[in-house]
């Protein structure tokens, strides 16, 4: 059980990751540790983090109007396969053994940092072969997002790297394309989570409010910060996350 103390730390927490989430990633690499340090145990931490994280929708909906305008069409797109691809992750984590990924999550992140550390030059590469490059999107959306609804954690990093170097390579346009395409993973994921899965509410409660404000005010943020800043603070993230995630399966 939470308390209002640990309710604190979860909104200031909330705040805080939906921030940095919604200025570029890693929202996880605070929200869910955040979760485990009040006493939520991992399964039901993951769980109650994705639920959480629908709350970063609509506040970085708010204040991202213009890119979405602008990326319309590669969003109208997507959103189907993210939703659908979530759902199937969802289940998965309902039906699988708890951690039957976790060895292989530290290195995906990592893998998602490198891409985006790299993203210029993969960015040039991929526009010499466009066709070869719309082919590869819609997959590569699938199987972030199934994954997404599965774990969460490093997600957003992974949608960012993919999204600009085979989308848009305009940082924010890309960013505001992954902070919905993140919005309807979490909204599908909550779905099925509120049915069959074992949600803190307690926690989940403060931590959304949290995630709210704190995404609201990510986009702005990406909008007025270099993209290079964006992008290396990132990467330093994501590798942190890497490391955390792989210190808990070792």
């Amino acid at each position: 059980m939470v308390v209002p103390a640990e309710s604190l730390v979860l909104i200031a927490a909330g705040l805080v990751a939906g921030t940095i989430g919604a200025a570029g990633g890693i929202t996880s690499l605070v929200s869910y540790s955040a979760l485990l340090a009040v006493g939520v145990a991992p399964l039901q931490a993951n769980v109650t983090n994705l639920v959480a994280a629908v709350a970063c929708w609509p506040g970085s909906a708010l204040t991202s109007r213009r890119e979405l305008v602008a990326a319309r069409g590669s969003l109208t797109r997507m959103l189907p396969v993210a939703a659908c691809a979530a759902g199937v992750g969802s289940l998965l984590l309902l039906v699988t053994p708890p951690g039957v990924f976790s060895r292989v999550v530290p290195f995906l992140v990592a893998l998602a940092s490198l891409a985006l550390l790299f993203q210029p030059w993969l960015t040039v590469q991929a526009a010499l072969r466009p066709e070869r490059a719309r082919l590869l999107a819609w997959p590569l959306v699938g199987l972030v997002s199934g994954y997404g609804g599965y774990f969460g954690a490093g997600a957003g990093v992974m949608l960012l790297a993919l999204l600009l170097v085979l989308v848009d390579d305009r940082l924010p346009e890309a960013n505001a394309i992954k902070n919905m395409l993140l919005g309807v993973m979490g909204l599908v994921s909550a779905a099925v989570f509120v049915v069959a899965g074992p949600v803190d509410w307690a926690a989940a409660a403060p931590l959304a409010l949290g995630l709210f404000g704190g995404s609201a005010l990510g986009p702005v943020i990406a909008r007025r910060l270099p993209a290079r800043a964006i992008r290396w603070t990132v990467v330093a993230l994501g590798f942190a996350l890497a490391v955390d995630l792989w210190l808990g399966t070792v």
